[in-house]
Order: C-alpha cells, then structure tokens, then sequence
C-alpha cells in the first residue's frame, strides 16, 4: 500500500496545507487508498497538459484552487474552485492549467 496522508491515526487534513505545485508538470499525493476508492490531490503547474486518456474506474474531480480546462468526451469545462465533475469510467478526458491547478481526483472500483 503507497503511503497515504490519511492514517489510521489522521482522519482529517486540511488540503490547502499539502499544495505544492511543481515549477513544471504534476505532482500528486495519495490522500487515501483502500480496495474500494483511491483519493489523490494533484498540483499542476501552470501550463501543463495531460493529453487524452481513459481510466477503468469511475472518478470524480473536485477542484480546490487555479483554473484550467478538462476536456470530457470532447466538451470542455471550466475548472475553476468549487467545481464537481463526475467522469464515468472509460471516458476520454485531457487537462490543461491555465493556472496552478489543484484538485481532488477519486477513483471508485464500484459505484
């Protein structure tokens, strides 16, 4: 099991404590991970693409701060604090920071 933010001994994290956006490209941190659902805060640097791509799992993306653009499917949304977007699995997806990005991504093994 990779190491995790939250421990059986931590039950709570504050997520803007762990932002930490690289000068270049992604970093991520596994916050939680189990058999069921994995939770990882990723730190984009402004400017940085992820190309298009799937997952096997459902996920869920929660953005805590900066704005980019996530391309679902072929339509384009707006990332900016606040914003919820559930992808099913085997969607197409791409990202781009327009800013430092960080979101929350969740993958689900069943939903």
């Amino acid at each position: 099991m990779a190491t995790t933010l939250i421990t059986s001994t931590t039950t709570t994290i504050q997520l803007n404590d762990h932002l930490n956006f690289p000068d270049a490209g992604v970093l991520s941190k596994v916050i939680w991970k189990d058999a069921v659902c994995q939770s990882s805060l990723f730190c984009l640097a402004e400017g940085t693409e992820i190309s298009e791509h799937t997952a096997t799992r459902n996920a869920t993306v929660q953005v805590i701060a900066g704005s980019g653009t996530l391309t679902l499917e072929g339509k384009p949304i707006a990332l900016e604090p606040g914003v919820f977007v559930f992808m099913a699995a085997n969607a197409p997806h791409a990202l781009a920071a327009a800013t430092n990005l960080a979101f929350l991504l969740t993958l689900a093994s069943d939903c």
